[in-house]
């Protein structure tokens, strides 16, 4: 039973249980694919993965890398081995010894893995290896500056090797809390790991995340209680959350981006038609759709309009590249260009609030164009599994965002990319994400991520929409949460008040 479905008058033996002291609840947006680090797509995932799994390194609400897992690290001369040396005493949840053998195992793992959504973010990996107990070489075919970054995320989270064959449904893994049970598109219990080396920083005994997609519902449980704290407010309720004295707004500029995919490859059907086969109707597409009336009456102001997965804030932006403005003439000009007057497609979407209203807009604006939009909303996991797959014409999907830019476009893009959902190839783009990741020079290495979107942007595989702030609304009774631009939650040091 999906929780957001639940009638008020269903959820009053819920809302009666309150949050216990001991007990945190949040309420997510979405459910995520599964527990496994190494196959995870979703950016609820990382959610959980912030009190489930600790990585190798972390990055802080500064975007600075510290230590983690590992307590220290070093390059050698030329760039091309990383070695790292654990916090002595460390423990799995159950009970083993995180030492310099499980994280072989467990990157050894994310680059052989079959499905492993970890490959293309380690592909820079030549091998492993066990210097002693605590100390590990990471030896490169290259010179990688992405590599930190990503060993900051998924890439770097280490499981028990003994639990690798439960991971997408039980995990034993390495963070402040472990694993307790699953409900799929309900919730997920965690609980407080005695043995963590920092146990007493976090305050809460029990870890739940309530999986709400209905904006309106999840805010409706916050007041009554039945939750502590929600992540992505509606930016319409941002104004009465404000005024609401129960209540408190927290808010950061997020590094990552929404926006629509565009299937140009993926699979041998649905890439096959208009939309597909001619840029030309993408670029029609994109005129015909004004973001900054996605902004307004979505965003209510704070979805800033993007051309790019860079936001302002990124040393990569490329200032050159501006919004889009919409045309409309324009585009039906395009479109008699390319010989059609109408174009059909269908729109998949996962089940939000958010994603629904900014699909019907973009359907509503297009249609001005002449294009004939289908909408489809499913649950987040069913959308991520179509994409995967191929089965979609177009896609609303965003990124968390990484602060490294290679993060927010390589794996997107290049030909054999695990999260290109595209389907997209471009044997230049490849040469040029390629070689920014393993140059150290900022300006050098900037111009190799200029000329790859001045491609992207002739050809539109995604079609940037926007970039969010991350709102989080808690409880007033709770203390010490600071909002991370990555959109992840902390709990870190959270306490409530009596």
């Amino acid at each position: 039973m999906r929780f957001s479905s639940l009638l008020p008058a269903v959820m009053t033996a819920f809302i009666a249980a309150g949050a216990q002291a001991d007990d945190l609840k949040i309420g997510l947006q979405d459910d995520l694919d599964g527990l496994d680090p190494a196959r995870s797509r979703t950016f609820v995932g990382e959610v959980v993965f912030e009190s489930l799994c600790d990585s190798l390194v972390a990055i802080g609400a500064d975007l600075v890398v510290k230590p983690e897992l590992a307590e220290k690290w070093s390059w050698n001369a030329d760039g091309t081995e990383l070695t790292l040396t654990l916090f002595p005493n460390l423990k799995f949840h159950d009970g083993s010894a995180i030492d310099a053998a499980a994280v072989k195992a467990n990157l050894d793992r994310a680059v052989t893995l079959p499905d492993s959504m970890r490959r293309s973010e380690l592909q820079s990996v030549k091998g492993v290896e066990v210097v002693d107990g605590l100390t590990v070489k990471i030896m490169l075919k290259r010179p990688d500056p992405t590599l930190l970054p990503q060993l900051s995320n998924r890439a770097g989270m280490m499981l028990s090797p003994a639990s690798f064959e439960k991971a997408v449904t039980a995990p034993s893994c390495s963070g402040p809390y472990k694993f307790v049970a699953r409900q799929q598109n309900y919730k997920i219990d965690l609980e407080k790991f005695a043995d963590y080396r920092n146990a007493a920083d976090y305050h809460f005994d029990k870890l739940t995340f309530m999986i709400i997609p209905d904006t309106t519902v999840r805010l409706a449980n916050l007041r009554s209680g039945a939750l502590d704290m929600l992540e992505r407010l509606a930016p319409s309720d941002i104004p009465s959350v404000k005024a609401d004295d129960k209540l408190q707004l927290a808010q950061v500029t997020s590094v990552g981006y929404q926006g629509m995919t565009i299937n140009v490859g993926n699979g041998t059907t649905r890439a096959k038609g208009l939309l597909a086969k001619d840029k030309r109707i993408r670029l029609a597409l994109e005129l015909a759709i004004d973001r900054n009336v996605i902004n307004d009456v979505v965003g209510s102001g704070i979805f800033q309009p993007a051309q790019q997965p860079f936001t302002g804030v990124s040393p990569y932006h490329n200032k050159d590249i501006k919004v889009t403005a919409r045309d409309v003439a324009k585009a039906k000009s395009i479109l008699k260009e390319a010989g059609v007057e109408k174009v059909s497609f269908e729109l998949l979407f996962a089940n939000s609030t958010t994603s629904q209203q900014v699909a019907e807009l973009i359907q509503a604006m297009a249609a001005e164009a002449g294009f004939d939009i289908k909408l489809r909303a499913v649950e987040f996991t069913s959308m991520l599994a179509q994409t995967q797959s191929g089965d979609f014409d177009a896609v609303l999907t965003g990124w968390s965002g990484r602060y490294d830019p290679d993060g927010n476009l390589h794996q997107f893009v290049t030909c054999k990319a695990s999260l290109n959902y595209a389907g997209f190839c471009n044997e230049q783009v490849d040469k040029d994400l390629n070689t920014a990741k393993v140059t150290a020079d900022f300006e050098t290495r900037k111009k190799f991520y200029d000329d790859a979107q001045s491609i992207l942007q002739d050809q539109l595989p995604i079609i940037y929409l926007y970039h969010q702030p991350w709102p989080f609304v808690l409880a007033k009774n709770l203390k010490g949460f600071t909002p991370l631009p990555t959109g992840l939650i902390s709990i870190k040091g959270m306490t409530r008040a009596s």
